[in-house]
């Protein structure tokens, strides 16, 4: 594949790019400092996530320039994800109000499902217009939200977009796929692992909005791009991101049975909650990339090889980690 040869150069603008960020982060007070969410007991540089965002960005635009991938993918990646990663970078500088971001995030969905035709569920001819158009921007807004959720240890959310971009990538190469979708998680495990050298744990940088903001955006239009054209199967996006999917729905849904003020931020998710009790980030982070490597790989392998499997393969998946985030999320919490 050609474009291999295209990742080089990312990467290596990538790696120095979060040195000179760090630098000047620090400089300008760009800061994270301690709080009861972060579990950290010294400012550390945010915003990171901003320069693997533009390199992205930036990397798709030339490879759209070489006429390598459509207009509409690039629009709806490339220019969204610069607007996401554009707004959640402003949000790690000014902390936007939540209805305004909700406001945001609901014009991003708009913005994918303009170029995408509306999305993949107005091809199911049972499904009104009224219903598919809100249901699939919701669960973009849900992404978007649900991976920021997950950036709250050390190396949790960025090894998960890692782990993540690699198997849809290896999916795509044994399916032998031609299609021009393949660059993107390629791009995203290039730029992403670069970012994780510096934020595995312990972390000397933080990724924020910008980053989580954007990979929410990213992987949850890649989905939509990826189902309407068959290429990769919801079935398989529900495996390779089955603890992450667990995690964030079960927290937010015991959060709004058992708290009263459930919208607030928090500290509860289990991988949060472990953080504590263990008083180590790497264990955690490093016991959750042990656990989509040892188990949720083979099992997107397995469901890739015998589709007839793959319902089975998601329920083999997503079960242990809703009974992890059941027994380690806000329960525990509350406790």
């Amino acid at each position: 594949m050609d474009w291999f040869k295209y990742l080089i150069i990312p990467a290596v603008v990538s790696y120095f790019g979060i040195i000179l960020y760090r630098r000047v982060a620090i400089s300008r007070d760009i800061v994270a400092n301690p709080n009861f969410r972060n579990l950290h007991a010294s400012p550390l540089p945010v915003g990171g996530g901003i320069v693997f965002s533009f390199v992205f960005v930036f990397s798709l635009f030339f490879i759209w320039w070489l006429n390598q991938i459509s207009d509409d993918l690039f629009w709806v990646l490339g220019v969204g994800g610069c607007v996401a990663a554009l707004f959640g970078f402003l949000d790690d500088l000014k902390d936007i109000r939540a209805s305004r971001k909700l406001a945001v995030h609901l014009l991003l969905s708009g913005w994918a499902l303009f170029w995408l035709g509306g999305g993949p569920l107005l091809s199911i001819g049972w499904i009104p217009v009224l219903v598919a158009i809100p249901v699939t921007s919701l669960f973009l807004v849900w992404m978007v939200n649900a991976y920021n959720f997950m950036d709250g240890i050390d190396g949790m959310a960025v090894s998960g977009a890692v782990f993540v971009s690699g198997a849809i990538t290896l999916v795509m190469l044994l399916t032998n796929s031609k299609s021009e979708f393949i660059i993107v998680p390629v791009l995203l495990l290039t730029t992403t692992s670069t970012f994780m050298v510096f934020n595995w744990p312990p972390a000397s940088i933080f990724m924020g909005d910008s980053g989580s903001v954007f990979l929410g955006y990213i992987f949850g239009s890649l989905i939509l791009v990826t189902a309407m054209s068959g290429d990769i199967s919801i079935w398989t996006w529900l495996i390779v991101f089955g603890y992450y999917f667990a995690d964030t729905t079960v927290t937010q849904l015991m959060r709004i049975i058992l708290v009263k003020k459930w919208y607030l931020p928090h500290r509860s998710h289990a991988y949060q909650n472990l953080a504590r009790i263990t008083g180590s980030h790497l264990k955690v982070t490093g016991g959750v990339v042990l656990y989509n490597v040892v188990w949720i790989l083979p099992l997107t392998i397995w469901s890739v090889m015998k589709p007839e499997m793959a319902l089975f393969a998601v329920a083999l998946a997503i079960a242990p980690s809703l009974v992890f985030a059941f027994k380690y999320g806000p329960l525990l919490s509350s406790s």
